[in-house]
């Protein structure tokens, strides 16, 4: 039995998306937590309207004549290189910063599973690991260990929110000192919310990332100083990414939880994702997004494993995500109430990554049911490798294996992330 936990134990997790937010506020104060419509979209160069310089002719006939070569142009106004430069100024501004005026984000400090690991499964004694080809074919030095062709959300949002080009993974012997100021990830693929789900496949669970923050803090401390280290912290963004592995993997696949029913599994979720949180904010942290559960019953492995002959979505998955989420919204809006000064963010990763599933060929995409790595309906991990290389052409991918997104589809859900929600999290 435990042989067979080994070979299909298998890291679940997914992600994208638009979000809800909850903000701690006093007594007696309200704050509208309704999401503004994006701001952000694309600007376009204007430019002052040009104009013919009289030449003092009151026939129109001589005028031309005078023009000669010039008639079929005008003369700027004199403030036109000025405005120029600003309006490229502000077209550069908005294509990176997501962030309100005057505010900067000095860290990003990561949690969860393979959706956001960059690489601190490597030295450890478990199959799910991503440090091999073809995973990081798109990736500047190539596999890392993120589940991916290419770059992950923390990576993306990272660089967009103009913190630095990628997370590192806390546990990656060649970490600098230097990254430790602008943060890391200590995510590890098969984690999730439930204890046991990390314990399955001997991975990093929650508890132990969190211990690991705890030492990154004591790092930092002798670097810079208590007051550096304070700053840092309580204006980082933290993320948190997991719950599908226990979806998918802890409950349906192993049923190492057949004493619980759906109702009572996914409120031990949300119960210890609300306790995580907790701590989170006892140990520094104040700016906390939390993903929700992405539809798993539509991921490829899912499909192939409990959507029948034609590999449909599996429904019972995409339920237990739906009653998890809902209880997890809960949770983080209670948290959002009695933590002070703090700003909690629950994000709806189940709706924009089921759009684009449902209708990818609106967002640029023409496969969704499979991914790109060998036959894209089962292959994930170490079933992803040399044996089974990649499509030719991974950007018509929704999915990059059988579990995880393509870097194409991380961007997509991360742009719309940010242009609608930033300022709610970092501002």
């Amino acid at each position: 039995m435990r042989a067979a936990r080994s070979a299909v134990s298998l890291p679940f997790p997914y992600s994208s998306f638009p979000v809800h937010y909850i903000y701690n506020t006093q007594p007696g104060q309200t704050r509208n937590t309704e999401a503004p419509h994006s701001t952000l979209k694309r600007q376009k160069l204007t430019f002052p309207s040009r104009k013919v310089v009289s030449t003092g002719y009151s026939d129109a006939k001589k005028r031309k004549e005078r023009m000669g070569p010039l008639k079929r142009h005008s003369f700027p106004s004199p403030l036109a290189p000025f405005l120029f430069l600003t309006a490229l100024l502000s077209v550069v501004a908005a294509s990176r910063a997501r962030l309100p005026a005057n505010v900067t984000v000095p860290a990003i400090f990561i949690f969860g599973d393979s959706i956001m690991d960059t690489g601190n499964n490597n030295n450890l004694a478990t199959v799910v690991k991503a440090n091999f080809q073809p995973y990081g074919v798109d990736f500047t030095g190539g596999p890392t260990g993120r589940f991916c062709d290419g770059k992950v959300p923390s990576d993306i949002i990272a660089e967009e929110l103009g913190i630095k080009g990628s997370v590192p993974a806390y546990l990656d012997p060649s970490l600098q000192p230097k990254d430790l100021l602008t943060g890391v990830s200590f995510a590890s693929a098969g984690a999730g919310f439930d204890p046991i789900t990390a314990k399955l496949v001997s991975v990093l669970s929650l508890s132990q990332q969190l211990r690991y923050f705890k030492e990154y803090t004591a790092k930092v401390k002798s670097m810079v100083g208590e007051k550096r280290t304070h700053f840092i912290l309580g204006n980082a963004v933290y993320l948190v990414v997991a719950g599908s592995d226990d979806i998918a993997n802890t409950y349906f696949l192993l049923r190492a939880r057949s004493n619980y029913d759906i109702p009572s599994y996914t409120s031990l979720m949300s119960d210890s994702a609300s306790n995580f949180v907790q701590e989170l904010y006892k140990s520094g942290a104040r700016k906390i997004g939390v993903f929700s559960a992405p539809p798993i019953g539509c991921v490829p492995s899912q499909r192939t494993v409990g959507g029948g002959l034609l590999r449909d979505c599996a429904d019972d998955r995409n339920q237990a995500a739906i009653l998890f989420n809902s209880k997890l919204k809960s949770k983080l809006n209670s948290l959002g109430q009695t933590l002070s000064n703090s700003r909690v963010v629950f994000i709806d990763v189940y709706t924009p990554l089921l759009q684009i599933i449902q209708t990818p060929k609106k967002y640029g995409f023409e496969i969704s049911e499979k991914g790109c790595c060998g036959t894209g309906v089962l292959e994930v991990s170490i079933l992803c490798n040399k044996l089974t290389p990649p499509c030719s052409n991974i950007n018509a991918h929704v999915f990059w294996d059988s579990y995880h997104p393509t870097e194409k589809t991380y961007r997509v859900l991360v742009t719309t992330l940010l242009a609608k929600y930033s300022r709610y999290l970092v501002g």
